[in-house]
């Protein structure tokens, strides 16, 4: 449970990934990160350009920048770095958002009108969901469309070595709703867009909500096949 398994196929590996929204304690063997990102490095990237960087927190370094991000939330009129989502986002993508949001809050019991408990489940992605690893992803905001790709395969990249080493992740867009405080805190030049945090560790295996599987549209409905 709590060391590298045996390893897993590439489709093994897609199918088991998910994103973990409750962690272990346990600490993470820097080496094992480590590897993973090492071989990370390998990912596609057009012209090799590689535009992506990353900060590894744990121990009392991420709980004072979890502290840091609070305290700024707390104080409110925060803008993220980019827009999440188009305004307004249309169907079918809104709905899948929707009903990805309402498998969620089946999966811990929370009823779609309880705001506060939905609020308090949104609050638990400022505190990575209590993972003992966040890595921070960033990226210069000169770079375009292309490079965005490169960082999207290389996080994937990451996100599926993670899981043949036996860890579990959580990739949190929602980090960059405090961007600033957690660029002066990792030290991260002003000239780079925050784009997730990657929650790391092992998963509890007693959480409902690790139990969660959200659903994908048929292939029928994103794929077209020409001259089959």
């Amino acid at each position: 449970m709590n060391g590298p398994r045996s390893l897993l196929s590439v489709s093994e590996a897609v199918l088991q990934r998910r994103s973990v929204r409750a962690f272990l304690p346990t600490p993470i063997d820097r080496a094992l990160v480590e590897a993973v990102l090492e071989t990370s490095r390998f990912a596609p990237s057009g012209g090799n350009v590689q535009p992506w960087h990353a900060a590894v927190v744990a121990g009392e370094p991420l709980a004072q920048l979890l502290l840091a991000a609070q305290s700024a939330l707390d104080a409110g009129g925060l803008v993220g770095d980019y827009q999440n989502y188009p305004e307004p986002l249309p169907d079918p993508w809104l709905a899948r958002r929707r009903n990805c949001a309402a498998d969620l809050y089946d999966a811990i019991d929370i009823g779609w009108n309880d705001r506060l408990a939905r609020a308090a489940q949104t609050a638990r992605n400022f505190v990575g969901f209590d993972a003992p690893c966040i890595l921070f992803c960033h990226m210069p905001r000169l770079m375009g469309a292309p490079q965005w790709a490169d960082l999207g395969l290389w996080l994937q990249t990451v996100m599926l070595l993670l899981e043949e080493a036996g860890l579990g992740s959580c990739p949190q867009g929602a980090w960059s709703h405090v961007a600033t405080p957690i660029r002066e805190a990792l030290r991260i030049d002003a000239n780079h867009i925050l784009y997730c945090g990657l929650a790391i560790g092992y998963r509890d295996p007693d959480a409902p909500v690790n139990g969660l599987r959200t659903s994908r549209a048929p292939l029928c409905d994103t794929i077209r096949f020409v001259g089959f």
